[in-house]
């Protein structure tokens, strides 16, 4: 009997640790301070938001060693950082503001798909990078869980399509996103004209149509 309890106890336990894997994760714990020679489970997250980007192009092994060095120096160089190898508070910031980890891979190739599959690649690939815009804007939400579930921001999280399972296409047009393809010319929006409501969304400055979307900024 007692083992017979502690079996359903361990079903429930894993059921609820199912559906809190499915929520929109908002500021996790502080990432640690990563250099050469580390060996913490923070630098697979590094490896993963520095392969997105093109820096690091070896299998990921969790090793903080002379290729992940150098990625990190190339990035730094990059984006206005002190090319020490150092991944500290500064290096973390930005790499959050321009890259993803894998769980914000699939948050984004989600908010893809569900918005934008019927859509060329170009249109697919914009999306993204609205989403990316909103990310590095100080107007928006500075993770990608929460700009895509900022209330009313995107149509497919309201609507339930956000759930559905994204295709490659969705996943590739995500990464072409990351490494920072912007076919909107820096729109934060984007709409339908064949079925927008709101008067507020045109009222907005457009800056290129794409597919059956309007961006704007």
């Amino acid at each position: 009997m007692i083992l017979r309890q502690r079996s359903m106890f361990a079903v429930l336990i894993s059921i609820v640790l199912f559906l809190l894997s499915g929520l929109p994760v908002s500021q996790a714990q502080s990432p640690a301070t990563l250099t050469k020679g580390s060996a913490h489970p923070d630098v697979w997250d590094l490896q993963f938001r520095l392969r997105t980007l093109g820096y690091y192009t070896q299998l990921l092994d969790g090793k903080y060693g002379t290729q992940t060095d150098t990625a990190v120096k190339q990035f730094q160089s990059d984006y206005g950082l002190a090319s020490d190898g150092i991944v500290g508070e500064q290096t973390w910031r930005q790499l959050k503001r321009f890259s993803v980890n894998q769980k914000e891979l699939d948050v984004l190739a989600k908010v893809i798909y569900g918005e934008a599959r019927g859509e060329p690649f170009i249109g697919q690939v914009a999306v993204g990078a609205v989403v990316m815009n909103r990310l590095q804007s100080d107007s928006f939400p500075n993770t990608i869980s929460d700009v895509v579930f900022q209330p009313g921001a995107f149509t497919a999280v309201d609507d339930g399509q956000y759930g559905m399972i994204p295709d490659r296409t969705a996943y590739l047009a995500a990464l072409e996103a990351v490494k920072g393809w912007d076919p909107t010319k820096d729109a934060l929006y984007y709409f339908n004209p064949a079925t927008a409501t709101s008067k507020w969304i045109w009222s907005r400055t457009p800056t290129i149509t794409i597919g059956r979307h309007i961006f704007a900024i």
